[in-house]
């Protein structure tokens, strides 16, 4: 592995909001803290689980405003400045840069969809315009458009990218990543979104992983990262199957799918847990509830994360 500040595990951190959709500034740092406590090694706010599709301008930069003043340099900061097009990437890259984020996040550019050159180019024109540090996101679930691990591995000899993070799901893909990167000398440190195959992800030689479920159980993902580092591949593998029975929470919601069956469990957990106060979800999106609601506080007694007496909290 490469030296870098960005290794381990990141989270991308889920926004707690009140009754009003409003950032809930205690549950935030409730949150943030507890990751930090058990001993994460950066955040990545303004991600998919940030729902950053769902925020205005201002609401992006009050979360990185807030998020730099908690965090206050305990670890480092991934900001995302996912946008359309690649101007308007710039744009979010230099306000992101004055709240002093340690790096930034990009997707391909989507809506006015282009093809491999346009992909390349929207990151060189990224680079050309920022000094922090760059990852390119992969998500064409999203996007629409599947990074190539040819053209990120150029662009991280070129000095243009210094990671991706991969939430495509293509775990041949990301394989055939791991193995050019090394050919190359490791330009580029490469994590995995996909919280369910950490595990092989390591096996295939990534840098660290950027699990949503983490904002749920930090502990298990940094003791599997620990014990990767260690060889110890058999807790590797214990503990990710007990991560995937977790992500079970995700899987039998049945009122809703996308952001309100995924951010939405994971909001709906933590306010269980008693970290957030809502599992309040921005526009359009809705709230769990009922059944659904049940059935999560379920699978965390299962596992471990609530008691098993704990009462099922209500609006």
């Amino acid at each position: 592995m490469s030296e870098s500040k960005f290794h381990g595990v990141i989270p991308p951190v889920v926004i707690p909001l009140d009754a009003n959709r409003q950032i809930d500034l205690m549950a935030f740092e409730r949150s943030i803290n507890r990751m930090i406590n058990a001993g994460v090694d950066g955040l990545f706010f303004l991600g998919s689980s940030g729902e950053v599709a769902f925020l205005t301008d201002a609401q992006r930069y009050h979360v990185l405003q807030e998020a730099v003043a908690i965090v206050n340099k305990r670890v480092p900061v991934l900001a995302g400045i996912i946008d359309m097009e690649t101007l308007r990437v710039i744009d979010q890259a230099k306000r992101a840069e004055g709240y002093g984020v340690d790096g930034l996040v990009a997707t391909a550019p989507f809506y006015a969809l282009g093809g491999p050159r346009e992909v390349e180019r929207h990151f060189r024109v990224i680079r050309e315009n920022t000094s922090l540090p760059l990852f390119a996101y992969d998500l064409p679930v999203c996007v629409h458009t599947k990074l190539d691990p040819d053209m990120l591995v150029k662009l991280g000899q070129d000095g243009v990218l210094q990671g991706v993070k991969d939430s495509s799901g293509d775990d041949v893909a990301f394989r055939w990543l791991c193995l050019e990167n090394e050919d190359a000398g490791h330009p580029l440190q490469l994590f995995t979104g996909h919280e369910v195959v950490v595990d092989g992800a390591y096996l295939s030689g990534a840098d660290g992983s950027v699990p949503g479920l983490a904002n749920l159980d930090p502990d298990s993902y940094v003791a599997q990262w620990k014990a990767y580092q260690a060889g110890d591949w058999e807790t590797v593998r214990r503990i990710q199957d007990k991560l995937a029975r977790l992500m079970f929470i995700t899987r039998r919601v049945n009122a809703t799918v996308g952001f309100g069956a995924g951010v939405g469990a994971f909001k709906t957990a933590l306010w269980q847990m008693g970290v957030f106060n809502t599992n309040q979800m921005r526009e359009p999106v809705q709230a769990l509830e009922g059944k659904d609601v049940e059935t999560i506080v379920a699978i965390l007694k299962e596992n471990g994360l609530m008691d098993a007496d704990a009462p099922i909290k209500t609006k």
